[in-house]
């Protein structure tokens, strides 16, 4: 609705202006309260090519833009070298409308053709699931929903590390700390706890290297017994991995694993060798990324063995054989930034274009807690199940002292809820690539910038609405409060909102826009009696700003993967 007006007065301008739709739209901005709903500093942009004050400018353009009629906008002024658009009556009135008219469909642009590959999560196996994995999921997750909204087709795509060093480490230990014994449940996470006491028992012994070396060659070259243990252990991951995966509602298209695709990397390597496009380099086989700032990138070992940059060779042949991608994702921590921009320099020497062209690090950075930085093989990482147990644990106490009188499984239930999204939005709210130092108490707050204010105002929304039998319905000549325009003006926004998420990658835009839209509504609320409204037209058109509100947070909490619990 907000994307149309801007478009409408754009065009307008543009056809006055005698300027480009684009230079318009560029030129739009928020302006200050009491300045008009939206404003335009075109004025400032001609400025220096006409060599005219950008004050005579606005007020030339203003004077012309007064003679045309641009639907929903009732009054132009200029204040100094600002255009200012004020809205009618009528854009609140029917901004409202469309929203309770498409529901959870406001806001979704129409399907396109474009297709995009988001890998993340990429947990190995054998290691534990910790605090820096949530991050990356619930930004990948968050991801794929948002770029869905705006209209691509999107493929969710994991790729773990199944073999390697780490893989040895855990099976020396579950052999040799545990005799290849294991717990019924839960065998996954365990393995993440044997790798950790297993890695501070090798730590500085060289004797304990050797064997840990001994299981890895045993795994790359197939010994029958290791492969046996190194596949159950495997399972046992997966299987507590596609318990996590239901828990963050995430369904992954393509599961990718290095054991898989280490050999398609090393039918690549071998073929650009007898191109002469890589080379060998005492014994090792590596690609010359010094023109570029990058070095030299290692693909192949003396001894054979493939590293991280020829598996991503293999996965990238893979699946751009198979799919004819227009954007590819990686969402991987900031500590791989160098790795990536190696890695994408090698697939544009080797001929590698599309991967080249489309191939995008979405970065992220540390999760910290307020006692300092963790660290898996230090064996100091808080690990997800850890997490999960004392938010819950938290949760569940809050919703006891407003509850007693509810029953335990409810209180389980939407303590659950609570907590995973507490968890969620701590993630998302900052810019990627900025450190989260994550405060369990915190984040649990009903008030403040947290996922449970955003649930709780979902929450207030449903209650009120719930309080009576009369239909939401605006009224055909309602006159909004200044409140009640804020609040229609910024559910306007969702659609926009999505759209620059969606282009920017940045899901920090929707966190914060969904905390604006509550404080909105909070303030809405205080000022506008809604089931002590004066008339009854007056609380249907108020109800429908109420229903408009819940539709909105619940597509909000959606895109972000958050639950809207029932009450709280």
């Amino acid at each position: 609705m907000l994307k149309e007006v801007k478009s409408e007065i754009a065009k307008t301008i543009a056809d006055v202006a005698q300027i480009s739709e684009a230079q318009a739209l560029a030129a739009f901005e928020i302006p200050k309260e009491g300045f008009g709903d939206m404003a335009s500093k075109i004025a400032f942009m001609l400025a220096s090519g006409q060599k005219r004050n950008p004050v005579e400018i606005a007020g030339d353009i203003a004077e012309k833009l007064k003679t045309k009629k641009i639907k929903f906008i009732e009054k132009i002024e200029t204040k100094g070298p600002y255009i200012n658009f004020y809205f009618s009556n009528e854009f609140y009135i029917e901004a409202l409308k469309k929203i309770l008219k498409e529901k959870e469909k406001f806001g979704k642009a129409k399907k396109t053709k474009n297709k995009i590959m988001v890998e993340f999560f990429h947990a190995n196996t054998h290691k534990g699931v910790h605090i820096g994995h949530i991050r990356n999921i619930v930004l990948g997750e968050a991801l794929c929903r948002v770029l869905e909204a705006d209209g691509n087709n999107v493929i969710r795509a994991n790729y773990q590390g199944d073999i390697g060093p780490h893989v040895a480490k855990c099976l020396w230990g579950f052999l040799n700390l545990y005799g290849g014994k294991a717990p019924a449940e839960n065998r996954g996470t365990w393995l993440g706890k044997v790798y950790a006491e297993a890695s501070e028992k090798i730590k500085e012994n060289g004797e304990l290297e050797k064997q840990v070396q001994e299981i890895n060659l045993k795994l790359y070259s197939g010994d029958k017994e290791t492969t046996k243990f190194w596949k159950m252990t495997r399972q046992w991951c997966l299987d507590d991995f596609e318990k996590f995966y239901r828990e963050f509602g995430v369904k992954f298209g393509e599961l990718y694993f290095e054991s898989e695709t280490e050999k398609t990397g090393k039918k690549v390597v071998q073929e650009l060798l007898k191109k002469g496009i890589v080379k060998r380099d005492q014994g090792a086989i590596v690609i010359d990324l010094k023109a570029e700032n990058l070095g030299v990138s290692v693909l192949l070992t003396q001894e054979g063995y493939p590293l991280y940059s020829t598996k991503d060779l293999g996965l990238a042949k893979i699946k751009f054989d198979k799919y004819k991608l227009d954007k590819s994702i990686h969402v991987v921590g900031k500590e791989q930034e160098f790795y990536f921009k190696q890695l994408f320099a090698t697939f544009k020497r080797i001929g590698f274009k599309k991967a080249a062209e489309v191939s995008h690090h979405l970065i992220y950075e540390l999760v910290m807690l307020p006692e300092g930085k963790m660290s898996s093989r230090e064996g100091t990482m808080v690990l997800y199940g850890d997490l999960k147990e004392k938010l819950i644990e938290i949760a569940k106490s809050e919703v006891k002292k407003r509850h007693e009188d509810w029953p335990q499984k409810e209180i389980d239930s939407i303590a659950l809820q609570i907590a995973l999204g507490a968890l969620k939005f701590s993630m998302v709210r900052r810019e990627s690539n900025k450190v989260i130092v994550f405060d369990w108490d915190e984040a649990l707050q009903l008030e403040g910038d947290t996922g449970p204010y955003l649930q709780y105002a979902h929450v207030r929304t449903n209650g009120i609405l719930k309080k009576t039998k009369e239909k939401a319905k605006i009224g055909k000549s309602y006159a909004f409060t200044a409140d009640e325009k804020k609040l229609v003006k910024k559910l306007a926004e969702f659609p926009e909102q999505v759209e620059k998420a969606a282009h920017d990658l940045a899901l920090h835009y929707m966190a914060h826009y969904l905390l604006e839209l509550a404080t909105a509504f909070n303030k809405f609320y205080t000022t506008s009696p809604v089931l002590t409204a004066e008339k009854p037209a007056q609380l249907k058109s108020r109800l429908a700003m109420v229903q408009a509100s819940s539709i909105l947070l619940q597509n909000g909490l959606h895109l972000l993967g958050m639950a809207c619990p029932k009450k709280m």
